[in-house]
Parts: structure tokens; C-alpha cells; sequence
């Protein structure tokens, strides 16, 4: 076994001094593996939802309290949960699948105001957090508090009201869970911010979502009463089905097909390095490709794993 394991991932006599790992028919191999192993969880993923499928251990409750840790640590008074509030992100969160778009303002421009106001709450100042693909809580908040635009509606003293929203579905051919945040406020609090109050004239002058804050996967909205944009109308239907799901897959395959694809190139780039380590003390002399080059590439593959496997706010 132990001598296996050297022929597999070192350069040895036995393998012509280059692991058989990195043989063209064992990448081969591995390359139809893989892609059929890609072809099977998409099968998997259709037909047998409850071993494999999408889900995530975002809760409502939790997104509650962390949202008031942020603001009890600010010193503002905590938030209240308001059922309009959640049927309104809920709402917000179905109309975003059903007509595969991310982003504040839909392709047939509802605002978020819109879904607010649709399921009966006459707001005085309203705003919306928006973030998919996290698998945790804390996670999503991180993420909202490193943004500038969404940490300044969490930590508006103009709200009192919040609703969340927990949504899973397929959104423009990927399968991912939704997370909508949107608070309100029915009476005047302490006057708006700098940053709010240049949101708000942004918003009531018709400006685009490029014109809104934003950082790299990221944007928030405010909205004021007082803007035109509040006197829109929506019917309330709400796909429930799709908020928080009671189902929960037995394997998740968003993390799991990272995983995989995360854990395989670690090997790949541990077997390189350790054959150019090994061949290099060897002074061994091969005609073969650079493995400094494999291994960057491999390395770039992996961060951008990484980076996308954190998921996306707006």
C-alpha cells in the first residue's frame, strides 16, 4: 500500500520519475470521472431532491438577532419582526426567481417599495438588504456589516421595523438560497443621515441601480415616503413554498460540489510541488511542462472558488 501511494504521488524508477497521477491516461480518467460525476448530481439533484439539493442554515430568528446584536452594539434600540415586513420580502424573494433578476429594481421596474407596500405596511422610511449563496447566519451579516450601504441600514436609527425572507430556488440557471432584509418605520424617527439622505434623492429623482451605493457584490437601498416611487401598488401573492423550506437535502450540493472541486485541486497542486521539490533534490532531468505554471494556475482555480463559494449581497 505504501509503495502504491509513493508510485501514485511521487516521482519514482517505477513511474519513469513522474507521478502516475499526473499521467495523461490517469488525467483522463479523472477528466471523465468528473464530468460524469458532474452529469449524476444533476440528475441527482432533479429527481432526488431530498438527498441532494440546495439548502442552508440561514433562519429567520438568527438574521433577527444578529441584526439587533449590530444595533445594541451601536447603542440603538433593537428592531421588532413585522409579519408585513416578512410577506413583503418573501414576495420580494419569489418575484426574483420567478423573473430571474438580482437586483433592487426589477426588470419591469417594481421597487422593493412596491412588495412593502403591497403587503399593507404604510411605511415613513423603508430600506433592503439582499444577499445569496451564504450557507450560515453569521455569514450573511458579516457580509451586510462590511458593506457600507447595507451596515447603514442596519444601523439606521430611522427604523423600528424588519422582515426577513429566506428563499430557495433557481435563479438564472443556479440553484441558491435568497436571503431578503427590509426595514420600515410607520412613524418619524431621528432625521435621516447624510449617506440616507443622498440615497433618498437618488431613489426620488428616478436615478438607475448603478447610481445606488455599491461595492463588489453588494448594494443596499433606503427609501423615504416622500419620494413618488411610495405611491406604487402590488397584489400580495407569495410563493411559499419556496420560504424556508422544511425539506432539507441530505447532502447540500452547492457546498459539496465546491468541496469537491476545492479538495481535488489541493491534491493536484500537493502532488506538483512535491514532484518539483523531489526532482529539483534529485537533479533529475525531465522534458516536461513547468509545474510552477501548473501550480499557479490550480492556485488561481482555487481562489476563485473561494471567493465565489462566500456568496453575493446587493
Amino acid at each position: 500500500m505504501v509503495s502504491f501511494i509513493y508510485h501514485f504521488f511521487t516521482p519514482q524508477t517505477s513511474n519513469n520519475y513522474r507521478p502516475r497521477l499526473l499521467h495523461p491516461k490517469i488525467l483522463l480518467l479523472l477528466t471523465l470521472f468528473f464530468f460524469s460525476a458532474g452529469l449524476l448530481m444533476s440528475f441527482a439533484k432533479t429527481n432526488y431532491p431530498e438527498i441532494l439539493g440546495i439548502s442552508s442554515d440561514v433562519s429567520i430568528d438568527q438574521l433577527l438577532i444578529l441584526t439587533n446584536q449590530k444595533r445594541q452594539e451601536s447603542g440603538l434600540p433593537p428592531l421588532s419582526l413585522d409579519g408585513r415586513l416578512n410577506t413583503a420580502a418573501a414576495n420580494k424573494g419569489s418575484d426574483m426567481l420567478a423573473k430571474g433578476y438580482w437586483a433592487h429594481i426589477a426588470p419591469d421596474g417594481a421597487t422593493p417599495w412596491v412588495f412593502i407596500r403591497g403587503a399593507g405596511y404604510n411605511y415613513t422610511f423603508a430600506g433592503e438588504n439582499l444577499a445569496r449563496g451564504y450557507t450560515n447566519t453569521s455569514d450573511v451579516i458579516n457580509a451586510w456589516m462590511a458593506s457600507q450601504s447595507h451596515k447603514d441600514n442596519i444601523l439606521s436609527p430611522n427604523y423600528n421595523n424588519v422582515g426577513f425572507a429566506v428563499v430557495t430556488g433557481n435563479l438564472n440557471g443556479e440553484d441558491t438560497v435568497v436571503v431578503v432584509e427590509m426595514f420600515g418605520s410607520t412613524t418619524l424617527a431621528a432625521a435621516p443621515s447624510k449617506t440616507q439622505e443622498e440615497t433618498v434623492k437618488e431613489v426620488a429623482t428616478g436615478s438607475t441601480e448603478e447610481s445606488f451605493a455599491q461595492v463588489p457584490k453588494a448594494q443596499a437601498l433606503v427609501e423615504e415616503e416622500s419620494s413618488p416611487l411610495a405611491q406604487e401598488k402590488t397584489n400580495t401573492e407569495t410563493v411559499a413554498s419556496n420560504v424556508n423550506p422544511k425539506i432539507k437535502p441530505l447532502i447540500n450540493a452547492e457546498t459539496f460540489s465546491s468541496n469537491l472541486a476545492s479538495v481535488a485541486i489541493t491534491i493536484f497542486m500537493f502532488v506538483f510541488i512535491l514532484d518539483m521539490i523531489i526532482i529539483e533534490r534529485k537533479k533529475i532531468l525531465r522534458f516536461v511542462g513547468h509545474n510552477l505554471d501548473h501550480i499557479m494556475f490550480l492556485g488561481l482555480i482555487l481562489a476563485l472558488i473561494l471567493v465565489i463559494i462566500k456568496g453575493y449581497i446587493v
